[in-house]
């Protein structure tokens, strides 16, 4: 065995674990008939030179041994130094073959030489033996030839561990027949064990639970770890091991069991832990576990060992803590049972170590860690029993409660055949349908509903389409009207299981109920969702001769009436106003209520002409007289905005388009607002409206297109080229569209995250094929909307994306604007945390337009800074601008964050920028928007700067900063945290 490794695990495995997993026990070994007879050996005094690393050879030795005194054994303390010692041969040896026994397992290697001649009678090691050195049991052997009578016999050995040197003289034959038993007690230890570990593997499989399994595999790696410790781990089930293999197997042998302990206890505790909480210590020791394993198959010994001292000594500690605080809440008895185990190790195995160290040998041979070591898992097994009693009585529990809530639940409970007779039913279904479910004459679900009912259930549940249906059901005796119920099954093999609830009040509530469905319950007229279907059905029957209107009414200043006379009297007010408006209008126009004092009224098939006249008379006979409420009375005023539906206009944009007619005509003094078909305002809206439909189509991207705007350094202009993407766009004419109004449709309309996905892959896209032309593209800024980001999808797609470029994530700048943090602070805050985890870099866009912005600076990680270009444009002529970009730049710099200037658009604004000690430049000064080619041609952003006496100035830039030892590289910019 490895002698380092018996230093660590002989305190927890002792070389009698075969004698005391033998079925007597060690203390009634010396009553058991033993089937290897033997005599007992003889102790040999021995002299022992203390210190003798000092003795070089056999002869000096030999001197400072007659000075030496006598003594049976000698204990190393943990010693590691060369021993010398000697013992005088017995005179039967020359009648009698004698060998002497050096019994200790940690000695390494042994070496004896004839005192009289020094002539050398044999050496060897753990590698292999020679002469009359043998190996035997778990220590060596010497032969001892009748030439030695009364001689002296001089022996040098070394020993790793809390090693006992002493020399034992036996029959040779004896010493063969205790060999040959201490062999059958590895054979007990192996079998025993491995025995235990099948039966507990068996038992896993049958159970299907993994504790089981966990169990058996640390009882094996338990048996190597005591062969380990006893000296036997060259062995295997009766086959050696390999020398070279022996070493790299200790290793990983002791990895493992440090990896299942650790297991085993967070699987026999899952449900306490998760009671005590705090779990990090734990976690902290399982990601040591696979860290242990990796360098168990990779590190030296030497190595390793401090190694797996820390851990542990780390574990042990974590598990203890948790085994106090699992006592401390739940007082479970699996805890008490493994916190014995646990406890008796560790004060058997600490005596055991003081005892080795001190020389106490008073204990150690009946109260040491090889008994503690059977005892903690005679009680780890008890614990796992436990673990398994309770198993079982929660499956009982839960069975009691599964069979008290069959026979308590208010629901029906049945199982059926296959040719649809009641196999079971508990009582509630019994109390639906009649105490004869289950008796031969009355089992048929036939016979309780009606005709088509049994054929419906068998599809649903062989089809999975649908899950539940509703069926009627026939009379009973004694109830007036039909029944109806509500099934819900599957099928369960070859039977339908299944649940019934009546639901005849509830169909009837619901019946009661569709009117309130699609009816205001105040003013009885069509709520917005009747008002809807409505609209939609004369949107369906509109053609070209069949024109159609759309009247959108808001009473003005209606709060003040709740306001100032109540709610009541607010209602009272809204039902005149209803009947009024009814009392106009023909049966076949449908009017509703779509909010609080709004109403909405549908002209089919009347020409928006007529459609006015009516709405005008509305108005007049809305304000024209007053509200009798008791007895008080009021005037209220309406608005309506009236439009002249076209042929495919949806239900949404037509309500929207009519809000915006009445809120124009709110603004007026006539009280009605019409759009015509041909009105400019209703084209400018309808425009809006397409806008926001063509982003719904899958053709929304076909008009999309990317312009680049270089961003130019003020320390190096001619060493880098940054720019930031623009979105443009162009409609089926090739007109250009506002982007304002791209965005605005885009928000809209919910489409952000659709356009924005566009945006970001297009430009990686450009980029990974154009890659080696932007070798001095150091960022690339993109700006992200505030909806795109509380866009899950979206926000996956762009993690998705950044996955697969990681090569150009780090020169990727996210912008986000100031709705970000208006919108969803906690959201947006995720996003920057995971995309600068891949890498990319953030600006916090027009920064100082809002009052937000340093609350920006408060709740974000951020790269980099935009000052807004209301601050720059005209810098120079208002000294309270450059006050502010000052401060916005100093603030900046003490945050660690670069600051980018937008809108500079002469060159005395880039000069006062450069001199304030902004780091980048953006606008028309440097250059408008450009087609993408264009920046593959060029050297650097300074590249496009037209104005000479700029690019004077750059070129004085250039000089002057190749004085300081400035740094240009965003992509070396340091992740601040500014929380």
């Amino acid at each position: 065995s490895d002698p380092y490794l018996e230093v660590i695990f002989d305190p927890l495995f002792g070389s009698e674990i075969p004698r005391l997993c033998y079925p007597k026990t060690a203390l009634f070994e010396p009553r058991r008939k033993t089937q290897y007879p033997v005599t007992e050996p003889q102790q040999l005094q021995i002299r022992v030179i203390k210190g003798s690393a000092a003795a070089a050879d056999p002869s000096q030795a030999l001197g400072q041994l007659r000075e030496s005194s006598i003594s049976q054994f000698h204990d190393t303390q943990l010693s590691e130094a060369p021993v010398w010692f000697s013992f005088i041969v017995p005179k039967e040896v020359a009648s009698t073959p004698l060998m002497v026994e050096f019994p200790s397992r940690h000695a390494m290697d042994v070496a004896c030489w004839d005192a009289s001649t020094l002539n050398l009678l044999g050496s060897g090691s753990r590698q292999g033996t020679a002469g009359g050195i043998s190996a035997v049991k778990a220590g060596f052997s010497l032969e001892l030839s009748p030439a030695l009578r009364d001689e002296q016999v001089i022996c040098r050995t070394s020993a790793i561990g809390p090693a006992r040197l002493s020399a034992l003289i036996w029959r040779a034959s004896d010493l063969q027949t205790s060999a040959q038993e201490f062999h059958r007690k590895s054979g007990l230890l192996d079998g025993g064990i491995i025995v235990l570990a099948i039966f507990m593997m068996i038992a896993a499989l049958i159970n299907r639970n993994g504790l089981y399994v966990l169990f058996a595999a640390w009882l094996v790696v338990n048996l190597r770890m005591g062969a380990m410790s006893a000296g036997w781990d060259a062995q295997w089930l009766g086959n050696s091991v390999p020398q070279d293999w022996l070493l790299r197997m200790q290793l990983i042998t002791t990895a493992v069991y440090y990896v299942l302990t650790v297991a085993l206890f967070k699987t026999l505790f899952r449900e306490n832990l998760t009671k005590v909480g705090a779990l990090w210590p734990l976690e902290i020791v399982q990601w040591t576990c696979p860290l242990l394993l990796l360098l168990s198959a990779a590190m030296s010994y030497q190595l390793f060992l401090p190694l797996l001292w820390a851990a542990t000594g780390l574990s042990i500690g974590v598990l203890v803590y948790f085994l106090a605080r699992i006592l401390q809440k739940t007082r479970s008895p699996v805890a008490i049972w493994y916190s014995a185990s646990i406890a008796i190790i560790l004060v058997s195995s600490l005596y055991e170590v003081l005892a080795a160290a001190l020389g106490i040998k008073g204990l150690i041979g009946s109260v040491n860690s090889v008994t503690a070591a059977l005892a903690s898992s005679l009680l780890a097994a008890l614990a796992i029993a436990e673990q398994m009693r309770q198993d079982h009585v929660q499956r009982l529990e839960v069975q009691a409660e599964l069979a008290h809530a069959y026979a308590a639940i208010p629901i029906g409970l049945f199982t059926l055949d296959r040719r649809g007779r009641f196999m079971s039913a508990n009582p509630a279904l019994l109390a639906m349908l009649g105490p004869n479910v289950l008796a031969d004459e009355g089992s048929a679900w036939q016979r309780y509903f009606t005709a088509g009912a049994w054929t419906q259930l068998h599809q649903m549940v062989h089809n999975k389409d649908e899950v539940e249906m509703e069926i009627n059901g026939k009379p009973l005796p004694g109830f007036n009207g039909s029944r109806r119920f509500l099934v819900k099954a599957t099928l369960a093999r070859d039977k339908i299981e299944g649940s019934l609830q009546d639901i005849t009040e509830k169909s009837k509530a619901t019946e009661d109920l569709s009117f309130l469905a699609n009816h205001d319950p105040l003013t009885k007229v069509l709520n917005r969702r009747g008002i809807e279907t409505a609209l939609n059905g004369a949107l369906a029957r509109l053609n070209e001769g069949n024109p159609l209107a759309l009247a959108y009414l808001d009473l003005d200043r209606f709060k003040l009436i709740n306001d100032l006379f109540g709610h009541g009297a607010g209602d009272d007010v809204l039902q005149q106003v209803c009947k009024r408006v009814s009392n106009l209008l023909a049966r076949d126009l449908q009017f509703g209520r779509v909010g609080g004092d709004e109403f909405v009224i549908v002209f089919p098939d009347t020409p928006i002409a007529l459609a006015a006249v009516m709405c005008q008379g509305i108005v007049d006979s809305i304000g024209n007289l007053p509200y009798h409420v008791g007895d008080k009375a009021f005037y209220v005023r309406g608005s309506i905005g009236l439009v002249e539906i076209s042929v495919g206009m949806q239900f949404n944009d037509a309500m929207s388009t009519a809000d915006r007619a009445c809120r124009q005509a709110k603004a007026g003094s006539g009280g009605l607002e019409v759009y015509e078909k041909n009105a400019l305002a209703f084209q400018q809206h309808e425009a809006e409206l397409k806008l926001i439909a063509l982003l719904a189509t899958s053709s929304a991207t076909d008009g999309l297109y990317l312009e680049m705007q270089p961003i130019m350094s003020l320390t190096k202009p001619h060493e880098s080229l940054n720019f930031e993407v623009l979105l443009r766009m162009r409609d089926v004419d090739g007109n250009v569209v506002p982007t304002d109004r791209l965005i605005a449709a885009g928000e809209n309309s919910g489409r952000m995250g659709m356009i924005d996905r566009w945006v970001l892959s297009t430009t990686l896209a450009w980029f990974n094929t154009n890659y080696a032309q932007l070798k001095h593209t150091k960022f690339v800024c993109i700006n992200l909307s505030g909806a795109s980001l509380n866009d899950e999808k979206f926000l996956q797609d762009v993690y998705a994306m950044l996955e697969q470029n990681l090569h150009l994530v780090g020169q990727l700048c996210l912008e986000i604007t100031e709705s970000v943090a208006l919108h969803d602070l906690e959201n947006t805050r995720r996003f920057v945390n995971k995309v600068r985890g891949y890498g990319a870099k953030v600006a916090l866009d027009d920064f100082g337009a809002g009052y937000t912005s340093f609350s920006y600076l408060k709740e974000f990680t951020a790269d980099l800074l935009k000052i807004d270009g209301s601050f720059i444009v005209n810098m120079n002529q208002h000294p309270a601008n450059i006050a502010i970009v000052e401060a916005i730049v100093s603030l900046a710099k003490n945050l660690g964050m670069k600051v980018i200037a937008e809108w500079a658009e002469d060159n005395a604004t880039v000069q006062t920028l450069a001199e304030i000690g902004v780091d980048y430049v953006q606008g028309f000064a440097v250059s408008r928007s450009q087609h993408p080619d264009k920046l593959l041609t060029a050297a650097s952003s300074a590249s496009f700067v037209q104005d000479q006496a700029l690019a004077q100035y750059i070129c004085l830039i250039e000089k002057s900063n190749q004085m300081l030892p400035q740094v240009d590289f965003f992509s070396e910019l340091p992740f601040v945290n500014m929380h």
